[in-house]
């Protein structure tokens, strides 16, 4: 391989090469820590930024996987540093890790930025941590791999698989319907999460490490290895090993994430109906990066785009038949037309070129273009007198008889609001209601909490019913279903639309035609407009009130405004 940087021109250099007295001191705190001289000056030094924590159940194996990539980075010549990053616990952390994955984004991004980095390896995958590494990793714009942490084993329960999120859901509402004992109960709990990784259906985890691997910023086909696999294993080294290379070849995050990269993440995204939270990541990512992601974009390709995974909670099966399926590569190898193929990827290679040789091997979970679980995407962006800038639903996972639905409104003001009266025998509720909660959204939640999956009423459930139109302004869990339109924006917060709903409203879901509408005229719109006063803020200290202040609406990614590329802070000074 040819360098294109000589030992000298490394950023860690300029910490640790001048015969200074800067230099001195540098280079004896490392000797306090064991190190020789030759062990990291003139050698790319790599920081391994790992989301390891002990209340991180997805990432409970990356504390080893760590000494995986330190062995590949030494191999390579290179010097391992690890380096720990706020670790975003997405089952543990209230009212929503959504708060906190700008957080991580920050931690990431100053970490790389003040320290004596040339090249990272980002660890993580539970859902907020793949956004959060690689906001950080595009600011800072120093060359870094992505290593997905995998996904967990499927479950089992009474000789059926389970899978993490979707059947927690559908047990749960059969329990409420009354038709799940206590002694069932316990045993899907116990046989639900039976190894590290994250959640191994299509949910947010699994789509966002499918499409960091298809923006190009992890190796090819490192998406979807389970946890547990020693292929596994094998990646880790194999990243640290390139991070050492991409180093000297000065391959950064800006050369690979172009707008073409983009447009095929949100085909992949498409292809596999992927979480809805890609969309809001998405957009953060590549403003990030300076490129603008509309929303118009993602039904433009949605729209042109099969589902081609049947994958829960819209197909049938889990990650890991999906990855001895064929995995990623596989996917995109049937959609390749679709794809932006001489796109780069940090192997250093294009992506048709690491799609040559990929094949389906179980065409049952990656079904062929000739025979789609849905002839397109899985996701549709509406629009409308209800959600101005926009608003999200999964198609693959509403009903269908729901596409095409008016129906009166119940409201809820917030989550207490909801929780306290969604089961009242007197709520004057049935199927053809619609159930909108309000202050849900980035700045009502605060941080937009997964709440879109409104329960329906016990007593509903009772009846047999197992959907029903919901909107918000909050997020949905990916791995949920259910005919839920959320991300409504502007929020109901700031005084958005959805904020003056009231009891009996007329509201008009139309998939096929993209629409969501209030049918209350301009007048009395008008007037409760003027009647609406903005909800007292919950958080008044510390980060909240950072984020209170600064982070923006879902169709802008809700990043903090201050994080735009032209404000970038740049290299510090050595001094």
């Amino acid at each position: 391989m040819t360098h294109k940087k000589n030992p000298e021109e490394l950023r860690s250099y300029r910490w640790f090469g001048p015969d200074t007295m800067r230099g001195f001191s540098h280079r004896s705190r490392m000797s306090q820590m064991g190190y020789s001289r030759e062990d990291f000056t003139g050698k790319p030094v790599i920081a391994i930024v790992n989301t390891w924590s002990e209340i991180n159940p997805c990432h409970a194996h990356l504390r080893e996987r760590a000494e995986a990539v330190k062995r590949g980075v030494w191999q390579a010549g290179g010097f391992p540093v690890e380096v720990p990053a706020f670790s975003i616990t997405e089952t543990y952390m209230k009212p929503s890790p959504m708060l906190y994955r700008n957080l991580l984004a920050m931690d990431t991004e100053e970490s790389l930025r003040s320290l004596p980095i040339d090249g990272a390896v980002l660890m993580g995958g539970c859902d907020k941590t793949t956004p959060g590494l690689l906001m950080g990793a595009i600011s800072v714009n120093l060359p870094a791999i992505f290593l997905p942490a995998g996904p967990m084993l499927r479950g089992n329960w009474n000789g059926q698989p389970l899978g993490s999120g979707t059947d927690l859901w559908k047990f749960w509402t059969e329990r409420c319907a009354g038709t799940v004992s206590d002694d069932d109960w316990n045993a899907i709990e116990s046989g639900i999460a039976r190894s590290p990784g994250f959640c191994m259906t299509m949910g947010t985890a699994s789509t966002m490490t499918a499409l960091s691997e298809a923006l190009g910023m992890t190796l090819p086909g490192a998406s979807s290895i389970p946890a547990a696999d020693s292929n596994h294993v094998r990646l880790a080294i194999e990243s640290g090993r390139r991070a050492v290379e991409m180093v000297w070849e000065d391959l950064k995050p800006a050369d690979v994430l172009t707008l073409a990269a983009f447009r095929n993440a949100i085909t992949v995204d498409m292809a596999l109906s992927g979480s809805t939270n890609a969309i809001i990541h998405l957009v953060a990512l590549a403003r990030r990066r300076g490129i603008d992601l509309p929303l118009p974009l993602f039904d433009e390709i949605a729209r042109r785009v099969p589902v081609l995974a049947n994958i829960r909670p819209s197909g049938e099966y889990l990650m890991e038949d999906f990855y001895y399926a064929g995995g990623l590569r596989a996917l995109m190898g049937e959609i390749a037309d679709l794809l932006e193929l001489d796109s780069l990827t940090v192997n250093g290679n294009t992506l048709g070129k690491n799609l040559e040789g990929a094949r389906v091997v179980k065409p049952e979970v990656i079904r062929g273009r000739e025979t789609p679980l849905m002839e397109n995407g899985g996701t549709a962006i509406l629009y409308g007198s209800l959600a101005p800038d926009g608003a999200v639903i999964k198609t693959s996972a509403a009903d269908r008889r729901l596409w095409q639905h008016t129906g009166p409104a119940v409201v809820f003001r917030d989550y207490q609001d909801m929780d306290a009266r969604i089961n009242r025998e007197d709520l004057d509720v049935d199927e053809n209601s619609v159930l909108v909660l309000q202050n849900a959204g980035p700045l009502g939640g605060p941080g937009m909490p997964e709440w879109g999956m409104l329960p329906i009423p016990n007593k509903l459930l009772k009846r047999g019913v197992r959907d029903m139109v919901r909107i918000s302004d909050a997020r949905m869990s990916g791995t949920a279903y259910g005919t839920c339109v959320l991300h409504v924006s502007p929020e109901s917060y700031v005084g958005g639309p959805l904020a003056l709903v009231k009891d009996g409203d007329a509201i008009t879901l139309d998939i096929p035609n993209r629409r969501l509408d209030l049918g209350v005229g301009e007048d009395e719109l008008a007037r409760r407009r003027a009647e609406w006063k903005r909800p007292a803020p919950k958080e008044h200290r510390g980060y909240l009130a950072l984020y209170r202040e600064r982070v923006t609406q879902a169709h802008q990614g809700c990043d903090f405004d201050f994080l735009s590329p032209e404000e970038g802070a740049g290299d510090p000074q050595i001094y």
